[in-house]
């Protein structure tokens, strides 16, 4: 990642390294309360609902190529179960561990008298920028991995009916009797046969088979 450029020091999630001095073994800790900025999470499936308070704890310190910043942050993440579909809420603590580098150190620690010729190096590193560094990207990438892709209300949750879509856990017994059209259709055409039967025995004609009217005689 390119190094960062006007960082707003309002900005809740951008912290002041300056304290630290740039003297290697420097540390500092850190605990602030922010308000989640929007699609905290993974995106259609569960998340920090945008403005939840999360809570941060972290642990800045200086090397010699830049910051070393290790934290957490909890904060109440929401989403549905993908089961029963169901609304459901759990605690969420993400762990993290990123290196915030000087613009002007290279990765054994010693400054360079000139730009890095492959700006491809870049581009997964962060930087510090004016004294300031802005943790958003890590804190997403954090709360991603710590939330479950498929969340669930809880570990046995039996899901949804396949038939009806009552939600099983509040029916345990719910069923429903299953029937083959195969049968079904031998069991119509049995019930056709009995009534037959019934006609015989009684002497009429099959209900089916109504008698024909007599025939007329010739002259």
């Amino acid at each position: 990642m390119a190094p960062n450029a006007r960082l707003d020091h309002r900005n809740p999630l951008v912290f002041d390294t300056h304290e630290l001095g740039r003297r290697p073994g420097a540390l500092q800790r850190l605990t602030r309360e922010i308000d989640a900025p929007k699609d905290l999470g993974i995106q259609g499936v569960i998340g920090v609902p945008e403005g939840a308070p999360v809570e941060l704890e972290l642990r800045l310190e200086s090397v010699m190529e830049g910051v070393l910043v290790t934290g957490t942050a909890r904060a109440q993440a929401k989403g549905e179960c993908v089961r029963c579909l169901e609304p459901l809420e759990l605690a969420l603590a993400a762990d993290f561990q990123e290196m915030f580098s000087y613009p002007d150190a290279d990765d054994r620690g010693r400054v360079k008298a000139e730009p890095a010729d492959d700006a491809e190096e870049d581009e997964d590193r962060l930087f510090i920028e004016d004294g300031l560094f802005d943790l958003e990207p890590v804190l997403r990438d954090a709360v991603v991995l710590a939330l479950p892709m498929q969340p669930v209300c809880q570990e046995d949750c039996p899901g949804l009916c396949s038939e009806c879509g009552a939600r099983l856990a509040d029916d345990p017994d719910h069923q429903h009797d299953a029937v083959d059209i195969r049968w079904a259709a031998l069991k119509g055409l049995a019930g056709s046969l009995g009534d037959g039967e019934k006609d015989e025995m009684s002497g009429e004609a099959p209900r089916s088979a109504p008698a024909a009217a007599p025939r007329p005689r010739q002259p």
